[in-house]
Parts: C-alpha cells; sequence; structure tokens
C-alpha cells in the first residue's frame, strides 16, 4: 500500500514499538492521520503536541468490545491497522499459582488482534483493502518456555495471520506477521544482550505493508531464531529448555 497521506491506526501506541510506529508514519512516511491508541490516551499526549492535527490519542483497550467497536464507529477513515498492543505477565504456564496470566496475555495477544481485525475489516474495505500489520515476536515461532503464556498467545495471533489474509485477500485487505526479536522496550526489560530500536522495528513493518510481505523477520535476533529452528530443532528446544531451568533455580522458583 502507499504510505503517504494514509490514514492509520496504532495500538498500544503510548510507548514502545507502538509509539516508534506513530512516530515514524508522521515523521517520515507522510501519514496524514494518525489514530494513537492506549487504555490510558493522556499517555499519548506528547505525541499530540508534537504531531497537532495529525495524531490524534483516543482510549482503547483491546479487550473490550464496547471500545473496540466504538474506535472502529470514530475512525472510519482508517487504511492502515496496527495491532501492535501486547501484553507479558513473566508468569510460568504450569508454575503460576492460577490460569489467570496465560488467559490475560492471550485475551490481549491474539483476542485482542482478532477483535480489531474483525472490526476495522469493514472500514479498510470501504477504503480501498489497506492493510493490518500484526506486531508478533520471535516467541511466536519457537517456543519459550520462560514466557509462559506470552509464546502460545503470539503463535495463536501468527496462525490469526494466516487465516484472516486469506478470508481478507478478496476484499484487497493484505495482512502480514511481523516477527520481532528483542527490542528495547519495558516489555523486554528482563532481556539480555543487544537490543533494536523500536524505530528500526516500526520502519521494517511498514515495509512490509508497502510491499505486501506476508510475514517479515524485522531484525537480527528474529532472523537468528528462525536460522536455529530450520537448523537443529530439536536442539533449540532443548536449550531453551535449559534456559528456564537455569532461570528458576536463580530466581527461587
Amino acid at each position: 500500500m502507499e504510505l503517504k497521506d494514509c490514514v492509520a491506526l496504532v495500538t498500544g501506541a503510548n510507548r514502545g514499538i507502538g509509539e516508534a510506529f506513530v512516530r515514524v508514519l508522521l515523521a517520515e512516511r507522510g501519514a496524514a492521520k494518525v489514530y494513537a491508541g492506549s487504555r490510558a490516551p493522556a499517555a499519548a499526549a506528547q505525541l499530540e503536541r508534537e504531531f497537532p492535527g495529525r495524531c490524534i490519542a483516543i482510549g482503547l483497550d483491546v479487550t473490550d468490545p464496547a471500545g473496540v467497536a466504538a474506535a472502529a464507529e470514530r475512525c472510519g477513515d482508517v487504511s492502515l491497522l496496527v495491532n501492535n498492543a501486547g501484553l507479558f505477565t513473566n508468569e510460568l504456564l504450569i508454575g503460576a499459582s492460577d490460569m489467570s496470566h496465560a488467559r490475560a496475555e492471550m485475551e490481549v495477544n491474539f483476542f485482542g488482534p482478532l477483535a480489531m481485525t474483525r472490526a476495522f475489516a469493514p472500514v479498510l474495505k470501504r477504503n480501498g483493502g489497506g492493510c493490518v500489520l500484526n506486531v508478533l515476536s520471535a516467541a511466536a515461532i519457537v517456543a519459550l518456555p520462560n514466557m509462559g503464556g506470552y509464546s502460545p498467545s503470539k503463535a495463536a495471533a501468527r496462525m490469526l495471520s494466516t487465516s484472516s489474509r486469506a478470508e481478507l485477500a478478496p476484499q484487497g485487505t493484505h495482512v502480514a506477521a511481523l516477527i520481532v526479536g528483542s527490542v528495547e522496550t519495558r516489555m523486554a526489560a528482563h532481556v539480555q544482550g543487544t537490543k533494536e530500536k523500536p524505530e528500526d522495528i516500526a520502519r521494517a513493518g511498514l515495509r512490509a505493508a508497502e510491499r505486501n510481505i506476508d510475514e517479515l523477520d524485522t531484525d537480527r535476533m528474529a532472523v537468528e531464531v528462525r536460522a536455529s529452528l530450520q537448523l537443529d530443532p530439536k536442539g533449540l528446544e532443548k536449550r531453551l529448555a535449559k534456559m528456564l531451568h537455569a532461570t528458576s533455580i536463580s530466581t527461587g522458583r
């Protein structure tokens, strides 16, 4: 799709990768308007001040059906939907005290993008087709036991991307899945090693929209994880299991 003069909606836009998408779209790619969706719209006030009239902060909780429907009604000019809002609770699947953390991750990371895509599919159709960008994770292509319900929820969102791509293709809407590695965000504060800049992830993701790329590894870590998975999937699984148990010992879990 053509990004110049497009109208976009970005969920989870108040920080991290979501905020980077807003900035790159408006400052570099010439978007006409970006709705910055966040559960706390006041957190995106700085973006409104930086881009007066072009950035509009809206209250949006992707797990609230009424709020999602209201956003689709209000933002009827959207041609690019960036499903970025995500949740990582840092709890294990079996070791957690209950399943509430896993349920919450699935609600935000899978049912959230599904609800947004369902609500905005008619909007995108009316506006010429457009594109849906689902911001996923390397955890969507390989199970990360130490991340509990996050990995299963992102894997489910990856399958959602494939299925919705097939469903929406006849109306001219492209759906892209972005496989993201380690990024300098609050969510990844626990991750060791080199981290990418959120703006670079946003730039890579927008290329996927422009070039109709179905699934894109946005950074070096994502590429390396996919390569390891192809070369030695069982070896990678064992290494990740060792990491889990090493973490469990050090934290007393």
